[in-house]
């Protein structure tokens, strides 16, 4: 009976390096609210509204008081124009989270056109939009809710947004 508690503490060792800080790999909420702004953009650059659209809310609206329809539309219409889409996603600040709503603004540069694909060789001229966003929390996931967006000239952008586009392109 002495043996017990020895196979015990092997056994806690064992899971413990199987199952390293399983507690401490959990992604916070900052983290998966980034990775879903990510997302969007890669969605963005493929072109692919499907993959959009089901992360907007049921009652999400924009500045100019489209809905989701014609939010879609607006993105087909837009898909259709531009060759080549390359968005960055440069400074994001979290202006609040609680467990049912979040916002935050950040900047983002596009890019557009057959040049693109070459866009680290030339010089490439984006476009800046600073973007305001509110989401809510669904069952699942967090929804975008409402946004805005305006362009931005560059001596305008976040500190921390001038920072990253001079990473991606240092002539500026």
């Amino acid at each position: 009976m002495k043996s017990r508690p020895k196979y015990l503490v092997i056994a806690l060792a064992a899971f413990s390096l199987f199952f390293p800080f399983s507690s401490c790999s959990k992604k916070t909420e900052e983290q998966v609210i980034l990775e879903l702004v990510k997302e969007l953009a890669r969605h963005a650059e493929k072109k692919n509204t499907e993959r959009i659209m089901p992360h907007l809310s049921e009652d999400y609206s924009d500045f100019e008081g489209r809905g989701r329809e014609e939010t879609r539309d607006m993105l087909d219409g837009y898909f259709l124009r531009y060759r080549g889409i390359v968005i960055n996603v440069l400074g994001i600040r979290l202006k609040g989270i609680s467990p049912r709503n979040a916002s935050l603004c950040m900047d983002v540069a596009f890019s557009s056109g057959a040049a693109q694909v070459f866009r680290k060789f030339v010089k490439v001229s984006t476009q800046n939009y600073r973007l305001n966003v509110r989401l809510v929390r669904g069952e699942d996931q967090w929804l975008v809710q409402y946004a805005e967006w305006e362009y931005v000239p560059l001596q305008e952008l976040l500190p921390e947004s001038l920072l990253q586009l001079k990473k991606i392109f240092p002539e500026l």
